[in-house]
């Protein structure tokens, strides 16, 4: 047995999602990194081992632009463009690539870790360093660091290093939740196995193991969903444990998994009540997806009521979507329904406090093992969320290591630094502006070759008969005037009426206030464009959520286009999941107004009036994501071979060493990196293909320092091999990946390397 010692700046241990963006992060910026994880892949419950989908802030589109971006936004691009069919070893191997791509990454697989030594009382703890076992190497690796992250989900690190935690459900009185109970239990979440099956065309029979489960004398025939066709993640209410330990009784709970598994494909395959002759086992998992454990106890314990209230932090660094979504404790042999949600209004945000640990003053913490209650954990548990606050764990965990003071410092006297550092990776942080002082794009005038200045949707497609309310988004900015031209049928005299909602908070698009309301007549006629009166002025620029009431005698066109910032809605009562599997309140703003699916075909409209919503100047304004308007450039539709460009220009020659590209990737469209659903694209079609950066010498002649072909990437930096000296910088596009439009959502620009 070879006994190793590793000493790098930071080791993070957990390679699921939460730790590969932690050590991502912590790797670009210069700190050298243990990446330790106890499986032999990458990506925790992501992975080929387990297969769940990743899930976070859109909540499968509930939530709009609302698709994390950084390392995770990153991965789920990636998968789209190389692994549309969501081969799940594919995910892997993308994962796995993106880690290998960092040099400053030493990893190891197959290493458990189960030994950590610590020092101090229990109020100041400090760990020294962890120990783990590389299983089929015989070699025992002993980790010493400044800066430990416990992604482990299960927080065995942290328990072993004596942080202080919670595991099960707080009373209500405890944080004022109602959704918490009124006496605390031990309660948790449970575990799930799922299964894949697949169509062989030829008839299958079906032999059922001795200890699968009937489930006809289960309650789960009556109470849960179950279809020949479906597999994978349609089957997450197999779900058990939430009454156990989690941890300590994972055997059992696994062969409970097993039989049920078994006797479901029984039930479906020899029942005779499915089409299911052809159908066969292909694949079922033996490693129980846990959800829940430990919650280390950070200097913050995010709550319901933050979620809910979408409660704004000093320190957020990473922000999540999905709903609170509890499970019954009895999981799949319940009555109730397999899950409830409560949804807020829009997204909601993570602060640093959560990331840390109370008293073990070098340990952060990235997953579902944050500061969280059981009920905010209910939402901050899924993968994509986990990612993103990985990344600000990472980041994090660099900067203390380089500047060598504990997490609770960085808080106190960087914070500025931390979120700053997160805004220039991509990584986002709603609502928060970059005010990078060595961004020399901020000193800059932004002009640009055209600029859409209204919104003109005219390519007619299909028809929407007006049966229930619908409603569209327009960014206004800075006023809505002269009104809305619609396009419609009406089927005999008639009239619409429109009203005119604020969204409350910029980075909601749900109806809050009622601005303006009016009433037009309509004659009978085809495709007519008809004005509607709506005047608005509102004291900053932000988002009209413009609702058309139902009216039987009229229907509305779909555009054959999609368009940036312009979105759309129906009013829908109903659930369009079962309620035995979800239940949904639908009087949540965000679940009773939905894109079904229709996000790229809005309503053909025309404002009326000047917009700056999509200037030139939006590039270098310090969003870098829509927030009360989309926050990009957009150009009037292009000309074949006429490029169009955006340019700064200094007052001063300014030295440049690195330019950072922000291309518009739409964050409103919902990416999951299995099975889920398919885009009829790899590469997103608002993402710009080919362009070139030319810089203006001082001699007065344009010089191309940068020339891409064929990009699909998101955030882009280029690092001149040799410094230039600049009176401008100019973008120029020649062409995107199906757009009209050149879109460009950021440009940064330094006089040293970032990384």
């Amino acid at each position: 047995m070879n006994h190793e010692l590793v000493k790098p700046d930071v080791t993070v241990i957990g390679g699921g999602l939460a730790g590969v963006c932690a050590a991502i992060s912590a790797a670009r910026l210069g700190q050298q990194v243990a990446l330790v994880q106890n499986r032999p892949v990458l990506g925790g419950n992501s992975s080929s081992e387990v297969r769940v989908w990743v899930c976070g802030a859109t909540a499968h589109g509930i939530n709009r632009y609302a698709r994390e971006t950084g390392i995770m936004g990153e991965l789920f691009v990636e998968n789209q463009y190389r692994n549309p069919e969501g081969n799940p070893y594919l995910w892997d191997l993308i994962i796995l690539e993106a880690v290998r791509a960092e040099s400053n990454i030493r990893l190891y697989l197959n290493t458990d870790v189960h030994e950590v030594e610590a020092t101090g009382d229990e109020d100041e703890r400090m760990m020294t360093s962890v120990t783990g076992w590389m299983m089929g190497s015989e070699r025992k690796i002993r980790f010493e660091s400044k800066i430990y992250i416990d992604c482990t989900g299960d927080g065995l690190v942290g328990f072993l290093a004596g942080a202080k935690f919670a595991l099960g459900r707080e009373a209500r009185s405890e944080y004022g939740e109602e959704w918490a109970p009124e006496v605390a239990d031990q309660i948790t979440l449970g575990s799930t196995l799922l299964f894949y099956t697949k169509d062989t065309g030829a008839p299958v029979r079906y032999i059922p193991p001795s200890f699968a489960k009937d489930i006809t004398q289960t309650s789960i025939p009556i109470r849960r969903v179950i279809r020949s066709g479906d597999s994978g993640c349609h089957y997450w209410w197999i779900e058990w444990g939430g009454e156990h330990d989690t941890v300590h009784d994972n055997e059992l709970i696994r062969d409970e998994l097993w039989a049920v598994i078994y006797g479901i494909w029984d039930y479906i395959k020899n029942s005779g009540k499915f089409d299911a002759e052809h159908m066969t086992l292909e694949w079922i998992g033996s490693l129980p997806g846990k959800r829940e454990y430990r919650r280390f106890t950070g200097d913050y314990v995010l709550t319901q009521n933050d979620i809910i209230s979408q409660r704004e932090f000093p320190d957020a660094v990473a922000f999540g979507g999905w709903s609170i979504d509890l499970h019954p404790p009895q999981g799949m042999y319940a009555k109730a329904s397999g899950s409830k949600h409560m949804h807020a209004d829009g997204v909601y945000h993570v602060p640093f406090r959560s990331l840390y640990s109370v008293n073990v003053r070098n340990m952060l913490m990235a997953g579902r093992d944050i500061s969280a209650s059981h009920v905010a954990f209910g939402t901050t548990r899924v993968m994509a969320t986990c990612a993103v606050i990985g990344e600000a764990a990472g980041t994090g965990a660099a900067l203390c290591a380089t500047m060598d003071v504990p997490p609770r410092a960085l808080y106190a006297k960087h914070l500025a630094l931390l979120q700053q550092t997160l805004l220039r990776q991509d990584a986002s942080i709603i609502g928060v502006r970059s005010n990078d002082e060595l961004d020399l794009a901020r000193r800059a005038k932004a002009t640009a070759s055209s600029t859409l200045t209204s919104i003109a949707i005219e390519q007619p497609g299909e028809m929407y008969p007006l049966d229930t309310d619908a409603a569209l988004l327009l960014p206004v900015h800075p006023m809505l005037s002269g009104g809305l031209e619609l396009l419609l049928d009406a089927s005999s005299d008639t009239e619409i009426t429109v009203e005119l909602w604020d969204t409350g908070r910029k980075e909601n698009y749900v109806p809050h206030t009622l601005q303006v309301t009016v009433t037009v007549n309509v004659t009978t006629g085809s495709a007519q464009w008809v004005k509607l009166p709506l005047e608005w002025r509102p004291e900053e620029p932000q988002n009209a959520f413009i609702i058309f009431r139902a009216n039987t005698s009229i229907s509305l066109y779909h555009s054959t286009e999609a368009h940036s910032g312009v979105l759309i809605f129906f009013k829908t009562e109903e659930n369009h999941v079962s309620k035995n599997l979800e239940d949904h309140a639908t009087d949540q703003p965000v679940v009773l107004w939905s894109m079904q699916g229709l996000a790229r075909q809005p309503f053909c409209c025309r404002t009326l009036s000047m917009s700056d919503a999509y200037s030139a100047n939006h590039t270098i304004n310090g969003y870098h994501r829509p927030f009360g308007g989309p926050q990009q450039w957009m150009s009037q539709p292009m000309k074949s071979g006429t490029p169009e460009w955006v340019q700064l220009t200094w007052e001063d020659p300014q030295t440049l060493a690195e330019v950072h590209l922000t291309f518009n990737d739409d964050v409103n469209e919902d990416l999951v990196n299995l099975h889920h659903h398919h885009t009829t694209f790899r590469v997103m079609p608002e993402l710009i293909s080919d362009y070139q950066v030319e810089i203006l010498a001082q001699s007065g002649e344009w010089i191309e320092i940068v020339c891409v072909k064929e990009n699909r990437r998101r955030k882009v930096i280029h690092s001149l091999d040799v410094p230039v000296h600049a009176q401008a910088l100019r973008v120029t596009i020649e062409a995107t990946h199906g757009t009209r439009y050149a879109e460009l959502i950021e440009i940064r620009a330094y006089a040293e390397p970032t990384r």
